[in-house]
C-alpha cells in the first residue's frame, strides 16, 4: 500500500478528531517579512503598544486575532508551528472588545496566545501531547495557567505544535516532531531544527504568528528553542507557575513559562500566569508579582555577573557572541567574574536522567487515570498504542524512553530514586548557590545554544560538541531568561541565559531587559530554504 501524503495524512487525522487545520491550498497573501498591521509592526511591536493601539482605535482585538489566524494560515505553511488553531478564537476577540468598551479587561486584555499542546485546554481545542493517543482525551477542566490568561483577558488563538509528549520518547528522536502535528522548521532556515520541545512555541513568537506564546520545560525545552529561533524564553522558579492541567514528565522540574519576541511581553506574560493554585501543592502564595516594574534599562550598573564560559564548547560563532555579550555587560557597568564554574553538575546530570525515568511513570499515569476521554490508561497501555499505531507514531524513531521508564517501580517512595532526586536536585543548587555567594553575584551568565543543526528524522537531534547550560536552573528548580545575543554565520540565531537563585525572576528579567535594549541584537527570521 502506497504510504499516505504526511500533509493529507494530518488533514485526515485532524478531521476525523475534530481539529482545525492550519494547512491551506491558497497562496501566501503577504510575504512573511510584511507584519504590518494598520502602521503597527506587530513582529517589533509590544504588549503594550498593542494594548495602546487598541484603546486608540487604530484596530480592535478581532481585527488582531484574523491577522494572526490569516498568517497561520498562510506562513505557517514554511513552518509547521501550529497544530490547531481555536474556532472560537474570533469569538473570545469580540468579547474582549465588549469589554474595552465598557472600560473593563485585563492586563493581557484582546492579546491572542498561543499554547504549547501539553497544556490541557476545553471546547474544540484538543490537548494532544503531539500524540494520536490523546486525541480522544476530553480534559474536564482547563490548566491552572491557562485560567490565568482568561483572566488577563488573553484570546486563546491555538495550539503549538511541540517534540512528542515533550520529547521524553526516544534518545534519537528529531526536535519539533510529532505525529499529530509532523516537523517544525526553524523559520531562519527552514531545513534546520527548531530545538524542542517547545519548539512549536519558539518558531510561531520568532515568526510573529501569535503576539505571545506558552512553552513547558524539564530541562531546556524553553531555553532551547528560544535560543535557536531568536526569542526570550523564561524558565520560571519551581513552584512559580501552576502545573496543574499540563502534560507532565517531572513534578520535580516541569514548569511553563513565556515564549515571546522581547523581555517586556515575557514579563506581562509572565505577570498573568504566576500564582498559587491548590491543584498544585508547589506553587506559593505571594504572586501578583508585577514583572514590568522590574524592567530597568540601566539595570546592568553596578551589578556583578559570573560568565560560565565552559559552556560555550568551541564553537566559534558561540565564544564570539558570548564575548560580545561579556564587552556589553561590561560597557553597561557590570562587573564581571569570567570563567565561573558549575561544579557537579556531571553527577547531577547523571542522577537527574534515572530519576527522571520513575517521575516520568508516576506522573503521567496520574495525569492519563485523571483525564477523562478515550485514550490510554497508563504508560504500558500508551506503549501497546504506540506499537499498534507504529506506521504513523514509530516511523522515525521508537520509545526506549517509554519503555526504561515503564521498567522502573514508578513509585516516588522507592529509596533508591529518592536517592538519586536528592542527589540531583541538591548537586544542582549547590552548583548555583556557591558559585553565586563566594563571588557575591547577581546572576551567571552563559551561552543558551550552538548554531541549529540540519534536521534529520533519522539520525535525530545533533548537540555534539555543546555543553547545555539549562541544566543548572533546570534540575535544580531555579529560574532562567534566554534572550538574543547573536548570529552564527551572520544567519542562524544564538542567545545567551542569564540565571540565578529561587525566586530572582525579577534581577533576571531585569538584567535581560538591559542586555537586549543594549544590543538591539533580535532580527526577524529570513526564512531561507537552506544556507547559502
Amino acid at each position: 500500500m502506497k504510504p499516505m501524503n504526511p500533509a493529507r495524512w494530518l488533514a485526515v487525522v485532524a478531521l476525523t478528531a475534530g481539529l482545525t487545520v492550519t494547512t491551506s491550498a491558497r497562496a501566501d497573501s503577504k510575504h512573511p517579512s510584511d507584519t504590518s498591521l494598520r502602521g503597527v509592526d506587530l513582529d517589533r511591536a509590544t504588549v503594550l503598544d498593542l494594548q495602546h493601539a487598541m484603546n486608540r482605535g487604530r484596530f480592535d482585538a478581532v481585527e488582531l486575532t484574523r491577522f494572526y489566524l490569516d498568517r497561520i494560515r498562510t506562513v505557517d505553511r514554511k513552518l509547521n508551528s501550529v497544530i490547531q488553531t481555536n474556532p472560537e478564537a474570533l469569538k473570545e476577540a469580540e468579547r474582549s472588545d465588549r469589554r474595552r468598551r465598557h472600560g473593563a479587561g485585563g492586563p493581557l486584555e484582546g492579546i491572542p496566545v498561543l499554547l504549547k499542546d501539553n497544556i490541557d485546554t476545553l471546547g474544540p481545542l484538543r490537548t494532544t501531547a503531539g500524540s494520536e493517543a490523546l486525541l480522544g482525551a476530553r480534559p474536564s477542566r482547563e490548566a491552572f495557567l491557562v485560567e490565568r490568561l482568561r483572566a488577563a483577558g488573553a484570546v486563546i488563538l491555538g495550539k503549538a505544535n511541540l517534540s512528542e509528549w515533550a520529547n521524553f520518547r526516544s534518545s534519537p528522536s528529531s526536535s519539533g516532531w510529532s505525529a499529530v502535528g509532523g516537523q517544525t522548521n526553524n523559520p531562519y532556515v527552514l531545513d534546520r531544527n527548531p530545538c524542542g520541545s517547545s519548539s512549536g512555541s519558539a518558531v510561531a513568537a520568532a515568526a510573529t504568528l501569535a503576539a505571545v506564546t506558552i512553552g513547558t520545560e524539564t530541562d531546556g525545552s524553553i531555553v532551547c528553542p528560544s535560543g535557536l529561533n531568536g526569542v526570550v524564553g523564561i524558565k520560571p522558579t519551581i513552584g512559580l507557575v501552576s502545573r496543574a492541567g499540563v502534560v507532565p514528565i517531572s513534578a520535580q522540574q516541569d514548569t511553563a513559562g513565556p515564549i515571546t519576541r522581547n523581555v517586556t511581553d515575557a514579563a506581562a506574560v509572565l505577570a498573568a500566569i504566576q500564582g498559587a493554585d491548590p491543584r498544585d501543592p508547589a506553587t506559593v502564595p505571594g504572586g501578583d508579582r508585577d514583572y514590568l516594574k522590574a524592567l530597568d534599562a540601566k539595570a546592568l550598573k553596578g551589578k556583578r555577573i559570573g560568565v560560565w564560559r565552559a559552556a560555550a564548547g568551541d564553537d566559534r560563532d558561540v565564544l564570539a557572541t558570548l564575548d560580545a555579550a561579556v564587552a556589553t555587560l561590561r560597557a553597561k557597568g557590570a562587573t564581571v567574574v569570567d570563567g565561573v564554574t558549575m561544579e557537579g553538575m556531571d553527577e547531577a546530570g547523571e542522577a537527574e536522567f534515572t530519576a527522571l525515568l520513575t517521575e516520568f511513570k508516576h506522573d503521567l499515569n496520574a495525569y492519563l487515570a485523571a483525564t477523562p476521554g478515550r485514550h490510554p490508561r497508563d504508560l504500558a497501555e500508551l506503549i501497546a498504542f504506540n506499537e499498534k499505531h507504529a506506521a504513523t507514531e514509530l516511523r522515525h524513531f521508537g520509545q526506549e524512553l517509554f519503555e526504561q521508564a515503564q521498567a522502573t517501580t514508578g513509585d516516588l517512595d522507592d529509596p533508591e530514586y529518592r536517592a538519586l532526586r536528592e542527589k540531583a536536585t541538591s548537586l544542582a543548587r549547590r552548583a548555583i548557590d556557591t558559585v553565586v555567594a563566594d563571588n557575591r553575584l547577581d546572576a551567571v551568565l552563559a551561552p543558551t545554544n550552538g548554531p541549529a543543526w540540519r534536521t534529520d528524522l533519522v539520525k535525530g537531534d545533533d548537540f555534539s560538541g555543546f555543553v547545555s547550560s539549562s541544566a543548572p536552573p533546570a534540575v535544580s528548580g531555579y529560574p532562567a531568561i534566554t534572550v538574543p545575543g547573536g548570529f552564527a554565520q551572520n544567519v542562524l540565531p544564538l542567545g545567551v541565559t542569564f540565571f540565578g537563585l529561587r525566586f530572582s525572576e525579577p534581577t533576571l528579567i531585569a538584567l535581560g531587559f538591559a542586555f537586549e535594549q543594549a544590543t538591539k541584537a533580535r532580527k526577524p527570521p529570513q526564512y531561507l530554504r537552506t544556507l547559502p
